[in-house]
């Protein structure tokens, strides 16, 4: 029970000052060349668009694999 409270101990000690560091990087410097919102939302689109592709190319695939053997 101690060492699981000692472990509990250092990752909220690692996690607090972690964060506490990256406050400071913010303020001292705002731009840190951040993703933009508008680049994620088309990465997830692009995503999402080739995962229906590729879904909708395993369903026709799967629908007509015995017409297709022949060929």
């Amino acid at each position: 029970m101690k060492y699981t409270a000692l472990r509990t101990y250092r990752a909220v000690h690692w996690l607090t000052t972690r964060i506490e560091e990256s406050l400071k990087e913010v303020r001292s410097r705002p731009d840190r060349g951040d993703i933009s919102t508008t680049t994620v939302i088309i990465w997830v689109a692009a995503v999402t668009g080739a995962l229906l592709i590729a879904g909708s190319i395993a369903v026709v695939i799967a629908k007509y694999n015995s017409k297709l053997s022949g060929l």
